[in-house]
C-alpha cells in the first residue's frame, strides 16, 4: 500500500500573517515579511505533524492510494479522512494496462474515522496477480484556513510556535508534541478496535 499526495498545499492557503500575529512578532520595520519563509516552514511542519498524528487532512488536497490486495472484498478503507470525493478508480494489470472502473460500480462511504470505497454490487473488482488498484481521491476539512475547525487550527499554531521557539535546539527531547497540542488533537485520533482491523 502506498499513499501519495498529488497536490501540495498552496502557499496562499497558509495563514502566515495570522501566525505572525499569534507569535506577536514585531511589525512596522523595513524587514516586515523577512521571516515569512521561516514561518511558512514551521506551519507546514506543524500541519504535517498534526495530520500524521490524527490521520486527518486539514486543507483539501488530492491523493493517490495504490494497493495490491483488498482487505475486504466488498469495501476498502481509505487511509486518511475526511474524504470528500473519489476522483477515479483504476485497476492495473502486471503489464501496466489500465482499466478504469465505472463510477456506478462503487461509491464513497463518508466517515470521519474510516471513509471507505464500497462496491455497489457484491464485491470490488478483482486485482490481478502482480497488478494493483489505484484510487484517486480528494480529502480535507476545508479549502481555506478560516474554515478549519478552531481546535485544529489552534493546535497547528501552538505546535508551529513550539517549533519556532525551539528552532536552535539540536537535541531531541521528550516533549516533541506539547501537552496542550495533544489535548486539542485527542478527539480527532482514530481509534483502533478489534486488533487494528478496519
Amino acid at each position: 500500500m502506498m499513499l501519495m499526495e498529488q497536490t501540495q498545499m498552496a502557499t496562499a492557503a497558509l495563514p502566515v500573517a495570522e501566525f505572525r500575529d499569534h507569535m506577536r512578532l514585531g511589525t512596522g520595520f523595513d524587514d516586515d515579511g523577512v521571516q515569512d519563509g521561516g514561518l511558512e516552514t514551521f506551519l507546514r511542519a506543524a500541519i504535517a505533524a498534526v495530520e500524521g498524528r490524527t490521520g486527518k487532512v486539514l486543507i483539501s488536497r488530492d491523493f493517490l492510494y495504490t494497493l495490491r490486495a483488498w482487505r475486504d472484498l466488498g469495501a476498502q478503507v481509505l487511509p486518511v479522512a475526511p474524504v470528500t470525493a473519489i476522483n477515479s478508480f483504476v485497476i492495473v494489470d502486471r503489464t501496466g494496462a489500465e482499466s478504469t472502473i465505472d463510477a456506478a460500480k462503487y461509491m464513497l462511504e463518508q466517515d470521519m474515522q474510516r471513509p471507505r470505497l464500497v462496491s455497489t454490487g457484491f464485491v470490488l473488482p478483482q486485482i490481478p496477480v502482480a497488478g494493483e488498484a489505484r484510487i484517486a481521491f480528494t480529502a480535507g476539512f476545508a479549502t481555506r484556513w478560516s474554515d478549519l475547525p478552531a481546535d485544529l487550527a489552534q493546535a497547528v499554531f501552538l505546535l508551529a510556535a513550539h517549533y519556532y521557539e525551539h528552532r536552535h535546539e539540536t537535541a531531541v527531547g521528550e516533549a516533541l508534541m506539547p501537552f496542550g497540542v495533544r489535548t486539542l488533537l485527542e478527539r480527532y485520533r482514530t481509534l483502533r478496535l478489534f486488533g487494528g482491523r478496519n
